[in-house]
């Protein structure tokens, strides 16, 4: 298996929040005060190529989750100037964000593309992980070293890592799109490809119901 380039903050980068144009709303960069320079997210296929991308992801049952644990995906990971990055990822996906010393984040506004909803308390917001850290120990990270878990769990680079509401997210669980969907559908193109752009990186493969899960919802896309 490849292994991926450790999870880095790279500096002088601009921010560029990936949003489908399947989706109307769109999100604004934020405005960090101070703290980790804040990464691009590598583009997502178009909604044809991700389906070229899903149709080459190897297709398989479920590994056991023994030996499981969440600590073997250790996150969140410091990203320098005191920021970790669950701080990194609120002053990417939020605007106005407001960073004090040690990287603490006192005030900002964050939109959940999930539900649509709009926070402007941190606390009231989740940091998802797209492909969930079960879901990606069943599918082929049981195999992986605990150095390269940790590079997943905290992936800056690919759309792997969004700020949603905290109760929406934990709604989600460790469910792949066959089980759980954003609530709010327009955003369901975005979501697809974006799942598929994870494990088509990290080499994941996919259940038959979650492929055909994907298929349905790439159809909704333009």
């Amino acid at each position: 298996m490849r292994t991926p380039r450790p999870v880095i903050a790279l500096a002088a980068f601009a921010i560029a929040l990936t949003t489908a144009a399947c989706d109307p709303l769109s999100v604004e960069p934020a405005s960090p005060g101070s703290g980790a320079d804040v990464p691009a997210v590598a583009d997502v296929a178009s909604a044809e190529e991700a389906r070229k991308q899903l149709a080459a992801l190897a297709v398989g049952e479920w590994a056991t989750m023994s030996g499981y644990s969440r600590d073997r995906f250790d996150h969140w990971s410091s990203q320098g100037d005191g920021c970790d990055t669950r701080d990194v990822v609120l002053q990417r996906d939020g605007t106005g964000v407001v960073v004090g010393d040690s990287c603490r984040i006192t005030a900002g506004s964050w939109f959940s593309p999930y539900d649509g909803a709009t926070h402007s308390d941190p606390r009231d917001v989740d940091i998802d992980h797209m492909v969930p850290l079960a879901n990606a120990w069943r599918t082929g990270a049981k195999d992986w070293t605990d150095e390269q878990r940790e590079q997943f769990a905290n992936d800056l680079e690919r759309p792997q890592l969004r700020a949603v509401t905290a109760a929406v997210n934990r709604s989600k669980g460790d469910q792949d799109p066959s089980q759980w969907r954003p609530p709010r559908q327009e955003f369901w193109c975005t979501y697809a490809q974006e799942w598929i752009a994870v494990k088509a990186f990290w080499q994941l493969r996919v259940t038959v119901d979650e492929k055909d899960a994907l298929e349905e919802m790439l159809e909704t896309c333009p």
